[in-house]
């Protein structure tokens, strides 16, 4: 009886919510498809800041953290909480930069970030998100798929998956790093999970060739290699005709999307070509695997059509641990890298008449205590501060976000949030409406399951951050 009155409540909770139709021909998986309704955004390029920058030294002025800073730290801040690497008593940590008000809205920013801060009222702040991951991976995995766990698909996977892709002679999801490595997450942040193999993100490189193996070897003309796709491609229909995996069409169409982009990924990424003024705006140099280059790399990608371009940039994991992890150190290294060319990308995207339809969103993966990290009870020799999931701060900007906005809030502290806290599932289902789908109705069947990018537990559009 108890499992029949619950297969009543799943039946009437399914039937009020009809999963859209994503199905596209087997040899266009991505064409794209009208959203559900009125998008205010056309493409999304974000930036995700590995390692995660302490909001408490760029966004989050707490002139109560810095009159108290080296007094030892609350019982109540510590009680019941899980640190990755803080043990004991921690010293209370005030700021490591000045603050000082900029723009109409009066908005604190540090002086780290002094490019960004012309832009400062287009931003829409989110002064309280929040994730229950407090390790690196498990919380990019959560704030790139929904999931702190492997094996589900990405943010950038679902919208291409979803609207597909105005461009059909590049990909509909491309990935660029920088800093020296990948995310602690690793591929997975754009990877298809179990989605169709054609949705995952493509990795581009900043320097050689875009994609590896992109051009024709020696001897093989474009020619020959026409042709070879004409008969892999008759091979792979018998294939599919017998066991009808649709994967075995999906690699059909990567093929044939290859032989495309041999000619339009190479202009894609051919930033060296821009004016001067403008490689300058951005400090983008030749010869370089930099953010400044991927940020031109991404201007040049969101005009040519594609879909969701996500820029990864390491480095910004400041336990003290070293002079590259110091908060007066490597974190302002870390800022002169991306201060600069984030500043120019939003300067570009207003010039090109690009900025009112793309979200462009900033983030890291989790926020930072307001204690000073202290490994083994010890003080440390540079200053850091350790992983805190109970407080973030990330930042949007176009794309039918309210410009000029600060969501949230912060004790005077900045450890807890007091006010409008935002989960990750909350942000998702907004980006997703933005775009213009219900992520109730963005599902793929799974394992017995509609999958969703918001998962199972209840989500919500933030609606007093939409302009």
């Amino acid at each position: 009886m108890g499992a029949a009155f619950l297969g009543s409540l799943a039946g009437r909770a399914s039937a009020s919510v009809t999963p859209l139709d994503f199905s596209r021909p087997p040899s266009q998986p991505l064409a794209a498809l009208p959203p559900e309704f009125a998008p205010k955004a056309r493409r999304v390029i974000y930036l995700h800041m590995a390692g995660a920058p302490s909001q408490l030294e760029l966004f989050e002025h707490k002139p109560e953290l810095t009159k108290f800073d080296g007094k030892d730290c609350p019982a109540s801040f510590l009680a019941g909480k899980r640190f990755a690497f803080i043990s004991g008593v921690p010293q209370l940590l005030g700021a490591q930069y000045p603050f000082h008000q900029a723009g109409q809205a009066g908005a604190w920013i540090s002086d780290r970030l002094p490019h960004l801060e012309k832009h400062i009222d287009d931003l829409c702040f989110v002064r309280s998100m929040r994730t229950d991951q407090f390790n690196h991976a498990p919380a990019q995995l959560l704030l790139q798929t929904g999931h702190e766990r492997l094996g589900f698909a990405s943010f950038g996977s679902w919208v291409t998956y979803g609207l597909g892709t105005e461009n059909q002679n590049l990909p509909g999801f491309i990935v660029l790093t920088s800093g020296g490595k990948n995310p602690d997450g690793g591929k997975q942040l754009w990877g298809p999970g179990y989605l169709p193999g054609v949705y995952q993100g493509v990795q581009c490189r900043s320097l050689g060739e875009p994609v590896l193996y992109l051009k024709n070897p020696a001897g093989v003309s474009r020619p020959l290699r026409r042709r070879m796709l004409d008969s892999i491609g008759a091979i792979n229909g018998l294939t599919h005709a017998e066991y009808a995996n649709p994967e075995t069409v999906t690699r059909t169409a990567q093929y044939e999307l290859a032989f495309r982009m041999q000619i339009e990924a190479t202009d894609a990424m051919d930033w060296p070509g821009e004016p001067a003024a403008v490689r300058a705006r951005y400090g983008a140099r030749p010869g370089e695997a930099s953010f400044a280059n991927n940020c031109l790399v991404a201007r040049r990608l969101a005009e040519r059509g594609v879909r969701f371009i996500q820029l990864h940039h390491w480095g910004w994991d400041s336990h003290g641990a070293s002079q590259n992890e110091a908060l007066n150190i490597g974190f302002a290294d870390r800022c002169r890298e991306t201060d600069q060319p984030i500043a120019a990308l939003l300067t570009d995207l207003k010039e090109r008449g690009l900025f009112d339809d793309t979200l462009v969103v900033w983030a890291g993966e989790f926020g930072r205590t307001s204690m000073r990290e202290n490994r083994g009870g010890q003080e440390m020799q540079f200053v850091g501060r350790d992983h805190n999931p109970g407080a973030f701060t990330i930042w949007m900007a176009g794309g039918g976000v309210k410009p000029g906005m600060s969501y949230g809030e912060t004790d005077p502290l900045g450890y807890e949030i007091v006010k409008n806290p935002v989960e990750v599932r909350d942000l998702h289902a907004t980006l997703l409406y933005l775009l213009g789908l219900d992520h109730r109705k963005l599902t793929y069947p799974f394992q017995g399951l509609d999958q969703k990018l918001t998962s199972v537990k209840p989500a919500r559009i933030v609606g007093d951050l939409l302009a």
